[in-house]
């Protein structure tokens, strides 16, 4: 008999990893408070609960995706939370991204119910959601995992296991750093080329076929110069990543003085209010800086 999942947050990821783990034939119950993806998911023979305490109670296995921290911890743990709900021996996982010191706190608070929690977050963007090609990187239990790989199969094909619990959420997070700091160095280095007189596109050319190139780089670039920061999370969001680092190293006591550089050009970027774009639009930070202008203007838009 297959083992009943529940699946709770279908948003912009996690519809589609509900939608992969319905297609792989788990009998599911979903929940969300938005009616539509619930409608969606119940056209591919997912059950709508009413509340959160029945998908707890018709779950075997529970999976989460949901925004941060400050909605999976209450969820959890809170007045109200599900670890009233779950019963003994079920397995939580967690795709979200969530701080790690909260991991810790949550997976020690169901330990002691008998409920098994893993931090599993995704790296990857929406349309790997949809193909179910994402990567998971897996912390908790090793044979709890095994129990949920079959379902982790259908959201991903690479799932990594990192060892204790938190360990899938600092590798999210050491992922997001190396991520966020290139982006954050393109927005300096671009106008720094523009300033001294350099073609902005050719630089492009270059750097994104030479030893320069990150992901960062060549994802945010083309967009950069196009003007268009729609395509990616709103940096208000990614910002999430940056405290948590920043709160890991004041606790662990470890310098990072190239985050700290990035940090300052995202605090300035937030201040300036762009926080509703993505982060390549930390750019425009340094353009007003140095007096240039590295995108494309639009039709009656004045700098």
């Amino acid at each position: 008999m297959q083992p009943r999942v529940g699946f709770i947050g279908l948003g912009e990821m996690g519809k589609w990893m509900a939608l992969n783990v319905a297609k792989a034939g788990f009998p599911l119950t979903v929940y969300d408070l938005r009616p539509e993806p619930v409608r969606e998911l119940t056209k591919q023979g997912a059950v709508a609960a009413a509340s959160l305490r029945e998908v707890a109670e018709k779950s075997d296995y529970l999976l989460l995706s949901l925004p941060d921290t400050e909605v999976v911890e209450p969820l959890l743990l809170g007045e109200k939370g599900l670890i009233k709900d779950l019963s003994s021996g079920r397995i939580v996982v967690d795709t979200s991204t969530i701080h790690y010191h909260a991991t810790l706190r949550i997976e020690k608070a169901l330990r002691i119910k008998g409920i098994t929690f893993i931090d599993a977050p995704v790296s990857g963007m929406e349309a790997r959601a949809k193909e179910g090609t994402l990567t998971l990187m897996v912390g908790g239990d090793p044979e709890a995992l095994e129990k949920v790989r079959p379902i982790l199969n259908a959201v991903g094909n690479n799932i990594v296991y990192m060892g204790k619990s938190g360990n899938g959420q600092l590798t999210k997070l050491i992922n997001q750093l190396f991520l966020n700091i290139s982006a954050a160095a393109t927005a300096e280095i671009l106008p720094m080329a523009t300033k001294l007189g350099l073609d902005p596109e050719a630089v492009y050319k270059v750097v994104s076929t030479g030893t320069g190139r990150t992901f960062a780089f060549e994802f945010f670039t083309p967009n950069i110069l196009e003007n268009d920061f729609t395509h990616g999370y709103p940096m208000i969001k990614a910002y999430k990543d940056m405290i948590c680092a920043a709160e890991i190293s004041a606790r662990e006591k470890i310098p990072l003085p190239v985050f700290a550089g990035a940090m300052q050009t995202y605090q300035l970027a937030l201040a300036q209010g762009l926080g509703h774009e993505n982060k390549g639009a930390m750019i425009k930070v340094w353009e007003k800086a140095l007096g240039v202008e590295v995108r494309k203007k639009r039709p009656g838009e004045n700098r």
